[in-house]
């Protein structure tokens, strides 16, 4: 009877509210922020302009925030790490080999597309509409610049650059010394794996950091100014896709032998990250979990990533100042000669740290039309659509910046070819048990 009666009414099983995906997630922020952008702008609501911006801001503030501390200790950890992996020094060598030669594809194709299109032409700019820039980068600025004055304005100032070098030298200092270090470097692995995991909670914020981003980007600027700037737009845009659709694919296929599909699905949470935070640092512990889940090994992956961040950038400091150089003498009337181009290439591969992974690529610029001697007031042209840009331009330096790791693992015979195939999930959304939240979920639904 009692069995019976067990048997009787069973529960219904409760229905499961499936958790949503981060890439979503990131998707109806982009959408929300360009209705909220469009309702701002069209409506004149000031509040909604105002919100829109300081939500924005704070999510960039939040990231900028561990920038400084997260490059000291992920370069000196990367730098400790080399001892762990065979061939440590072949490894570095040709990982900064990958990272001029896809610079110097990337500044090419910058260059082609702006000979072809005249980006400056038919824009109505002219050079009164230009403001020279507070703060103008030189090679002297550049090569004085990467020594501090002492150890605590370069994080206090956020000089990216400044911190790169101390941490290196902190890290060559740390092999050095061998055993005597290890308790340094055990510090130094606790307090990147805390600063990483802060990290992945500003991280998690990043849908609501679209919409201000993006709602204010339109709100502000508007469709009118980047009708002035259409062409412009569309070539960086245009290069960056060619870069990271057409390049990188291509080098999958035929340099690593490896399907490139594979490589979207696995680095996709990265690149999709970074178009929103405009922040290769910010995205760093992202790209490291991507890159790690496309088989390369974790000791090189933790060298080859930081160094990325802060020295790999095809989008900011090959495509985009090509053809913005390129603008800016169109504006001003200066003819370009070869030698101007090849001075291009040069700055691109060579200067391109001076973009330090932060948002925007000004330093970047103003250090390329100096050494072009061409008006600095030119910067000023661009600062107005420079948020727009930003956001490919950083998207394509993130992919770079995963894909060369696993390019040189690849031809260094040491990546997980298997790992590789079978990459596909989202380290975000790992990172808080999403997957396993919709499996075990059964919060029960009310009819």
């Amino acid at each position: 009877m009692s069995a019976s009666a067990s048997t009787e009414n069973p529960a219904k099983p409760a229905r499961r509210i499936p958790a949503v995906p981060f890439w979503a997630q990131i998707v109806a922020g982009l959408v929300l922020g360009v209705v909220l952008g469009w309702i701002t702008r069209s409506y004149d609501v000031q509040w909604l302009h105002t919100t829109l911006d300081k939500v924005g801001h704070i999510f960039v503030q939040l990231l900028k925030l561990a920038v400084a501390p997260l490059v000291f200790f992920a370069i000196l950890v990367s730098i400790t790490n080399l001892r762990k992996v065979n061939n440590a020094a072949r490894l570095a060598s040709r990982t900064l080999l990958w990272f001029m030669i896809t610079s110097l594809i990337a500044v090419a194709i910058g260059l082609v597309i702006g000979l072809i299109t005249d980006p400056g032409a038919g824009t109505g700019l002219t050079p009164k509409d230009g403001e020279k820039p507070q703060h103008a980068g030189s090679w002297l600025d550049f090569l004085t610049g990467i020594i501090p004055k002492d150890v605590i304005t370069p994080f206090t100032e956020l000089n990216v650059l400044q911190i790169v070098f101390m941490a290196a030298v902190a890290g060559i200092a740390a092999l050095k010394l061998g055993e005597k270090a290890q308790p340094i470097l055990t510090l130094s692995e606790s307090v990147l794996e805390l600063l990483q995991k802060a990290l992945w909670w500003v991280i998690r914020l990043a849908p609501l950091g679209t919409v201000g981003l993006i709602g204010y980007a339109i709100a502000d600027y508007g469709w009118d100014l980047i009708g002035k700037y259409a062409t412009f737009t569309a070539d960086v845009y245009i290069g960056c896709a060619l870069v990271l659709f057409g390049v990188y694919p291509l080098l999958l296929a035929t340099v690593a032998k490896l399907n490139p599909v594979q490589f979207f699905k696995g680095a996709w949470p990265a690149i999709q990250l970074a178009f929103v935070s405009r922040s290769s640092v910010g995205t760093m512990p992202v790209t490291v979990k991507v890159t790690e889940r496309l088989g390369v090994p974790k000791e090189y992956t933790s060298f080859a990533v930081p160094f990325g961040a802060t020295t790999k950038m095809d989008g900011c400091a090959a495509i985009y100042p090509a053809l913005a150089a390129i603008f800016i003498a169109q504006i001003f009337d200066v003819q370009l000669s070869i030698g101007d181009y090849l001075l291009i290439a040069f700055v691109s591969v060579v200067g391109s740290a001076a973009t330090a992974g932060l948002t925007g690529a000004t330093v970047m610029l103003t250090l390329t039309l100096s050494t072009l001697g061409l008006p600095l007031e030119g910067v000023g042209l661009l600062m107005a659509i420079d948020p727009v840009l930003d956001m490919m331009r950083t998207a394509t330096n993130v992919a770079g910046q995963a894909l060369v790791p696993v390019v040189v693992a690849a031809r260094e015979k040491i990546l997980d070819v298997d790992a590789y195939n079978s990459a596909s999930a989202s380290p975000v959304d790992d990172e808080y048990g999403v997957r396993d939240a919709e499996q075990k979920a059964t919060l029960p639904v009310t009819a």
